[in-house]
């Protein structure tokens, strides 16, 4: 027992020592990219949408937009350690389905000397607010690394801290037109284990480009209000992926005036359609099966239309293929795994290419 209680007390002085240590750097001091709309006012420095949204939006959209999925900060240190301590909003940090460290996680990357953005570190949050080592034990050398902020959990405060004789470099969110994603559950990051792993952040980092995020769990839905927020950001390419929380008659409604009221404020933006995935157990339930064929009959339907009409710069993203074809990449039947949200990135990345004119 004396030697338990000796061993603790250690522990709990060479924790105190080195934090003593740390110097703390607090992110919202440069900024983080994945947070448009500018310096326009926020109810909370880290929701996605600006304030005046709560006006416009409904209930649900705007609770929703006031988690921090697609922020991203990025750095750079020479330090052989790296700290992080955050608070969240909510107390739920996880779901059935979805890890603590997907909901409520930070996830690191790192440039490797070729440029390469490559997975260094992933947290396991237990309560809202923490306070951990991200990493330790780094060889030495000056790098940049991109820090990921939770997907389905707000983010109240957050700092990236280094030993005190490192070198850290804040790096200010990048100027360049960022690729924005409009969809549901699956664009929001359900049921990544880590931030860093859903396929908005995958194609950040492919493309090397910034990612806005304004995926809205159960609630993305074509909704002209958030088409009116999303004419305000100057974006690489629009990528308008709802068809998961919608029907056939609901696309038949909505996508055309959407399309057209993004093309109006934006003549030259990409715009891409994505098709819904399918269940990869809709083989076996014909309903299922049904409500999939419907919505990617609207969607063609609505592209046809819309290219009919001299609408230019406008790509497709066909849905079948998204998840493979071995149906392994779901959580849920509903929601990719890991292994479902690369998938869906190389099938959206020949598109975005062609679309943001990279081939």
């Amino acid at each position: 027992m004396k030697q338990i209680i000796v061993l603790l007390f250690a522990l709990h002085t060479f924790t105190a020592f080195a934090q003593g240590k740390v110097q703390w750097h607090d992110v919202t001091q440069w900024g983080v990219e994945g947070r448009g709309w500018g310096d326009q006012e926020r109810a909370k420095w880290f929701d996605r949408f600006p304030a005046k949204a709560e006006k416009t939006v409904t209930k649900s959209v705007w609770s929703l937009s006031r988690h921090s999925a697609g922020m991203m900060v990025r750095f750079k240190s020479d330090a052989n350690t790296i700290y992080a301590k955050w608070k969240v909003t909510s107390s739920r940090l996880g779901m059935p389905h979805m890890p603590p460290s997907g909901v409520s996680g930070l996830d690191l990357y790192a440039r490797d000397s070729r440029g390469k953005w490559r997975w260094a570190a992933a947290t396991r949050p237990s309560k809202q607010k923490m306070e951990v080592i991200l990493l330790r034990g780094i060889k030495p050398g000056l790098r940049e690394y991109a820090l990921y902020l939770p997907l389905y959990n707000g983010t109240e405060s957050l700092a990236v801290g280094v030993p005190a004789d490192a070198k850290f470099e804040r790096l200010a969110p990048r100027k360049s037109k960022p690729l924005v994603f409009y969809g549901t559950s699956i664009t929001h990051g359900a049921c990544a284990s880590r931030p860093g792993i859903a396929h908005p952040a995958i194609l950040g980092r492919w493309f090397d480009i910034p990612v806005i995020n304004i995926g809205f769990s159960g609630n993305g839905k074509m909704h002209k209000e958030v088409g009116g927020l999303m004419i305000e950001v100057d974006a690489a390419a629009y990528i308008i992926d709802c068809l998961p929380n919608m029907n056939g008659a609901m696309v038949t409604e909505r996508c055309v005036p959407l399309v057209q009221q993004l093309r109006k404020a934006r003549p030259n933006t990409p715009i891409v359609l994505v098709e819904d995935r399918r269940f990869p157990n809709s083989w076996l339930v014909p309903e299922k099966s049904k409500f999939h064929d419907d919505n990617h009959a609207a969607l063609r339907k609505a592209f046809k239309e819309l290219q009919t009409a001299g609408v230019k710069h406008l790509y497709y993203v066909e849905g079948d293929p998204l998840l493979g074809d071995d149906f392994e990449g779901t959580t849920d039947a509903s929601h990719p795994n890991d292994l479902g949200f690369l998938r869906q990135a190389e099938v959206f990345a020949p598109v975005l290419k062609r679309a943001l004119k990279l081939e």
